[in-house]
């Protein structure tokens, strides 16, 4: 098991997916952020949504704003929709997906 550079426990479970940040080849930089998984239906991509906050400098407030992002999820990984989960960047793996999920800070059914 490969060292990642963040300071979170490695899953339990081995695989043998090429794009694993654990397992694989795919090395992680650029930016890490927390998110819900939406839907998990494209095979080994998750979707997940993360809300952040935008300053309208006219109004001199803040608006609450989401995006989504399509995120590589390993088979040692394994996030279902309503995971909170910890997503990094990697290098582009298909036309949309250029993060991968490193880590369940939360399942769904804990909340």
């Amino acid at each position: 098991m490969r060292d990642i550079g963040l300071k979170i426990q490695p899953p339990a479970e081995k695989c043998d997916d090429p794009y694993c940040p654990w397992h694989g080849h795919v090395k992680i930089h650029g930016r890490v952020f927390e998110g819900i998984v939406v839907s998990d239906k494209p095979r080994r991509t998750v979707t997940v949504e993360r809300q952040h906050y935008h300053y309208l400098k006219k109004y001199e407030r803040y608006e609450l704003r989401r995006s989504r992002i399509h995120a590589h999820n390993p088979p040692c990984i394994n996030a279902k929709p309503g995971d909170k989960v910890l997503v990094a960047e990697t290098r582009p793996l298909s036309k949309t997906k250029s993060f991968v999920v490193v880590a369940i800070t939360q399942k769904a059914g804990e909340r």
